[in-house]
């Protein structure tokens, strides 16, 4: 039984599965926010620290600066001194993201934040590449 190239590319092809994913695997999610009085709690703060891969204490002084807000966390909420609406603060998280987590050589998010004397760097896990980071 003999068969031409066409046809066993033809049946090979058919036997390949259909992609299911949309090949995104790194998804910020929604800030869940509740605001009180005049302050804005973040629920959801440390599940965002999850994802990112990120300590507390940098991405809320990333946020406290560029809100220009003072704030505090509590349980894994973050409390911020004033009402800030839910699209301005995914909008500053998503610019932490690009600054601080993905990698600036092959765009993925795998690195972690190191510190060397008194400079910040964000190696990435996926390359090796050590690009430096501005100090918040």
């Amino acid at each position: 039984m003999s068969f031409e190239y066409e046809e066993l590319l033809k049946k090979a092809i058919e036997k390949i599965p259909k992609k299911v994913s949309s090949g995104e695997r790194f998804k910020i999610p929604e800030v869940v926010i509740e605001v009180q009085g005049n302050k804005t709690l973040v629920k959801n703060f440390g599940e965002i620290l999850s994802a990112l891969r990120r300590d507390s204490s940098h991405l809320s002084k990333y946020l406290f600066k560029e809100l220009a807000t003072p704030g505090n966390i509590q349980n894994n909420i973050l409390i911020l001194q004033r009402k800030v609406p839910k699209e301005i603060l995914e909008n500053k998280i998503e610019s932490y993201v690009k600054e601080f987590v993905f990698c600036k050589i092959c765009n993925k998010p795998d690195t972690k934040l190191i510190k060397e004397g008194n400079s910040l760097f964000i190696k990435c896990e996926a390359c090796g590449a050590k690009t430096p980071a501005r100090q918040i």
